[in-house]
């Protein structure tokens, strides 16, 4: 197996797959490491905004044959019941993370990509080259992609500044059977966070939450707190009352922080979650993710062949797309997270959106992007 390749991806998810997938259709030679095995689940919202699809179709991966629902509509709920609805102003799909990544994963080994199935231990770098060390073997590259998620043992190893402080949030997410409609996006408040449910393929409910972990800490499993808290939300408890799990239990991650991450850390160039969190509230991050593996690839490319000369211009220049992409996104999202955790504001501005959709679809064109265009 060739251990030097052109790029070496650090993580298996949505960017990562997207990267790797971008880079070997024009030709780089690609290793990925990622410590799980495909298919898998993972805790996401599960909708993607269709300003991605054009770039997927280019990349070869239709992701409509998998038959994703149409989502078209977004509703959004308060803890005292109060909705707001409106018009999504591009439309996504639903797709679960267990189908698309595994699609993705497949069309990467059909281009040539290496995928490794490994945990990496540490990464250095030296003499303008990356040193990967996984428990089995060390790998070498000059450029290294860090696709390693919302939290890592990488971001340890890199001493990140985010990683050293304690976060509030966890989330829970389940699949469900039952009633709820194709072409909706729903994002329902709690005390203590917030619920998105919508449907994706083979007609199964996603939901998942955000939750305040200091509240949950106060119950002695997911169920009682569900049934104590969110039940709260009338239309939550809809929701969990009339449909059926399909998990045997919630899967759940913990320690989630929204704080600004860098997109460059010791020369490696962060995609997706890595490079930046978005508050479910703006509920776009796998849309975000495919864009930022397109922005890195392209200058990774311009990089290979000369048309960046150096790899200071290139982590200037990725950092500069990165935040000309997703700096607003980001800072929209936390705004509207830090406004909404106050009651009474959040049921003033339902009530003000509920009777101005507009205002409602305007808000969400801020947290999404336009159709991604297509460098040729």
């Amino acid at each position: 197996m060739q251990t030097k390749p052109d790029v070496l991806i650090i993580g298996g998810g949505l960017a990562g797959l997207t990267a790797a997938i971008h880079l070997s259709k024009k030709g780089m030679k690609v290793i990925l490491i990622e410590k799980s095995e495909y298919p898998r689940h993972k805790v996401c919202g599960e909708y993607i905004s269709n300003e991605i699809l054009p770039y997927l179709l280019w990349l070869g991966a239709d992701v409509l044959q998998l038959q994703p629902t149409n989502i078209s509509k977004f509703e959004f709920s308060t803890q005292n019941g109060k909705t707001a609805k409106t018009k999504l102003p591009l439309g996504g799909f639903g797709i679960s993370r267990y189908t698309l990544d595994h699609f993705l994963y497949q069309k990467a080994v059909a281009n040539g990509c290496t995928i490794l199935n490994e945990t990496v231990n540490d990464v250095a770098f030296s003499n303008d080259e990356f040193t990967v060390t996984t428990p089995n073997q060390i790998l070498s590259a000059k450029i290294v992609l860090g696709a390693f998620g919302k939290r890592s043992n990488i971001d340890q190893v890199l001493s990140r500044n985010f990683i050293t402080k304690k976060s509030p949030w966890l989330a829970v997410k389940a699949h469900y059977t039952g009633d709820f409609p194709d072409d909706v996006v729903a994002l329902h408040n709690f005390n203590g966070g917030y619920c998105g449910v919508s449907k994706v393929e083979s007609n199964i409910i996603n939901i998942c939450y955000l939750a305040d972990y200091a509240t949950f800490k106060k119950y002695k499993n997911i169920e009682e707190y569900q049934q104590n808290v969110l039940y709260k939300n009338k239309h939550l408890k809809t929701v969990f009352e009339n449909n059926k799990p399909v998990f045997d239990k919630p899967i759940t991650i913990s320690q989630i922080s929204f704080d600004k991450k860098q997109p460059v850390e010791n020369h490696i160039l962060m995609i997706g979650d890595t490079a930046g969190l978005i508050h479910p509230m703006c509920g776009n991050g796998m849309a975000m993710a495919i864009h930022s593996a397109k922005i890195a690839s392209e200058l990774i490319l311009d990089y290979h062949n000369g048309t960046i000369e150096s790899r200071e211009f290139l982590e200037k220049k990725y950092t500069k797309e990165w935040q000309h992409n997703f700096g607003k996104r980001l800072l929209m999202g936390r705004i509207l997270a830090r406004t909404l955790t106050n009651k009474t504001i959040t049921n003033t501005f339902t009530g003000i959106v509920a009777s101005l959709p507009a205002l409602l679809s305007g808000i969400i064109k801020q947290t999404h992007g336009n159709p991604i265009a297509i460098k040729k």
